[in-house]
């Protein structure tokens, strides 16, 4: 698969999607560890429904992208920037690893400041947000080691293998993000 560098960091750089990934993505989400995060474990997915999504989601209209290791060139997940607002300038951040593997490796919080830079100091947003269950410990401190700040907690909203789960609300605003983490932009000096 050919993957382009649109975005790089230290350890990934973030591809635009490509459609022929669709077996990929369905492999993944037939695997509890990917979609309990996602909150879709209950989802059914298919080859020919990731391909329908990835087309969908693959236009200039979306910000959604493949997540690369930058050592290997191999597909290791999925971002994005979603629910994108101009007017208001706020969106939300999404992504997943695909493979258990791949976790626990600092590839999460290069993904997350990546987006983070590309979000405030390219598309001009002013807040950017996100949500995460309470059970995925390992997300909430990568979220708060970037320094996102919990603002809200939606209680037991979240039914998964017998039990309930909090839905923890967290966001940044662009006067808390001072990094420039793309490491493949060009700097224009006056």
């Amino acid at each position: 698969m050919k993957y382009y560098k649109k975005l790089v960091g230290e350890k990934v750089y973030l591809s635009p999607i490509n459609v022929e990934d669709a077996e990929k993505y369905t492999e993944w989400f037939s695997d509890f560890s990917t979609t309990d995060g996602l909150g879709t474990t209950t989802t059914i997915y298919t080859i020919q429904g990731e391909k329908e999504w990835l087309e969908k989601n693959s236009t200039s209209d979306h910000c959604n992208f493949a997540i690369v290791d930058l050592e290997t060139d191999e597909l290791i997940g999925n971002c994005g920037l979603i629910e994108i607002d101009q007017i208001h300038r706020k969106a939300e951040v999404a992504l997943f690893i695909g493979k258990e593997e791949n976790r626990s490796k600092g590839c999460g919080t290069d993904v997350i400041n990546l987006l983070l830079d590309y979000g405030f100091n390219y598309l001009n947003m002013h807040n950017i947000e996100l949500c995460v269950y309470s059970f995925n410990k390992r997300a909430i401190n990568c979220y708060k080691k970037i320094g996102f700040k919990e603002y809200g907690r939606r209680r037991e909203c979240v039914f998964l293998n017998g039990k309930y789960y909090d839905c923890i609300y967290m966001d940044m605003l662009e006067s808390e993000f001072n990094k420039d983490y793309i490491k493949n932009k060009v700097s224009y000096e006056d």
